[in-house]
């Protein structure tokens, strides 16, 4: 069974909520603090639940080496090193502060993705409301542990793990006292074809470790994200920019904010579109019983008179008795007169015959 309670701040992630909806700022801050506190902005006016960034520095992450080990071999990034890479789009420590007081000044929760120790101690002096853990982060046990003994809500992303390798990064969360973990579906390829999103493995995973499960989209569109609403999907976390136009890192797979506000709509609009599974038949039909077919005397009837095809037919509106009667009220003696264009009702008929 799932857990039902699982919280980022004062905001309950629970498959029974509309999805809590994250934008990724990443590397799209373009070596800019005005650039990252405009974005965060934009995504609290494109009205998201959270915005994320990533605390690390070149350093903490790689070492710089004229290694071919250190070089990006395909995808976005192709032909680049890994320490240059990250020089590039990491979020300076001296930022960090400042981001948090703007945030809390204008009324958004943010939070971030640390990658190594000293990252973690940064982010839990600023009081952090939650940490993620990436994709390429979830084999790192030792760091898992780390972030896991700071007693906050924890949101593992999934991409390239196994099933084993995701159950033994929950376990040393837990072994280290944190039960308050979620996890992220996710493809790690940027971009994610829509085609390789293989979405159904949200049930699964929510099934398999019996916590809330979100999808973290590197798609292009938000297509995936809608339909990973419908497949209960409690969160959503989505690559943010001001303008892919502007370049940086991860621009090309990242939403402007008319796209993101598309995103928080239709992925809240997903969630009310599911409903419940009681199948009760919605108030919102009443009207429409007019396009049903029911019983109606179609010419006069005295009182006693058997009834025949010639006086009952199922016609268009359904506001008389229920068509699947028809049989039943042929040659039947109707008790009362009608006319034609009255319902037929129980009251016609002796409650034995029919």
């Amino acid at each position: 069974m799932t857990r039902q309670k699982f919280f980022i701040g004062d905001r309950e992630i629970s498959s029974n909520l509309p999805p809590f909806v994250i934008a990724e700022v990443s590397a799209n801050h373009n070596g800019s603090i005005q650039r990252a506190k405009d974005t965060i902005l934009a995504a609290k006016h494109a009205g998201v639940d959270a915005v994320k960034i990533q605390t690390y520095t070149p350093d903490t992450m790689t070492i710089d080496v004229e290694n071919a080990d250190f070089y990006i071999k395909d995808g976005l990034w192709k032909g680049r090193s890994l320490y240059d890479l990250y020089g590039e789009a990491f979020t300076p420590y001296e930022w960090h502060e400042e981001l948090f007081r703007f945030s809390r000044e204008i009324g958004v929760t943010l939070f971030s993705s640390p990658f190594d120790e000293t990252a973690v101690d940064l982010l839990d002096s600023l009081n952090v409301p939650a940490f993620k853990v990436a994709s390429f982060e979830i084999v790192d046990l030792p760091l898992i542990k780390y972030i896991a003994s700071k007693k906050k809500p924890i949101l593992m992303s999934t991409g390239m793990a196994s099933l084993d390798e995701i159950g033994n990064a929950i376990e040393s969360a837990k072994s280290a006292g944190n039960q308050d973990l979620a996890l992220f579906h996710c493809i790690s390829s940027y971009p994610a074809p829509i085609g390789e999103s293989n979405l159904n493995s949200i049930p699964l995973l929510r099934k398999e470790f019996g916590i809330q499960v979100g999808l973290s989209d590197h798609t292009i569109g938000h297509l995936a994200s809608v339909v990973a609403t419908s497949l209960g999907a409690s969160v959503i976390e989505k690559h943010f920019t001001l303008n892919r136009s502007d370049g940086g890192v991860d621009s090309s797979f990242s939403l402007e904010p008319k796209e993101m506000e598309a995103l928080v709509n239709q992925t809240r609009q997903a969630f009310s579109a599911l409903g419940s599974d009681d199948f009760a038949r919605s108030e919102v039909e009443e009207p429409n019983k007019v396009f049903r077919r029911s019983l109606y005397f179609v010419n006069d009837v005295c009182a006693g008179e058997i009834l025949s095809e010639d006086s009952v037919r199922r016609i268009r509106p359904g506001f008389g008795l229920e068509a699947k009667y028809y049989e039943q009220v042929m040659g039947s003696k109707c008790l009362k007169a009608a006319k034609r264009g009255d319902r037929v009702t129980i009251n016609h008929f002796k409650v034995d015959d029919l």
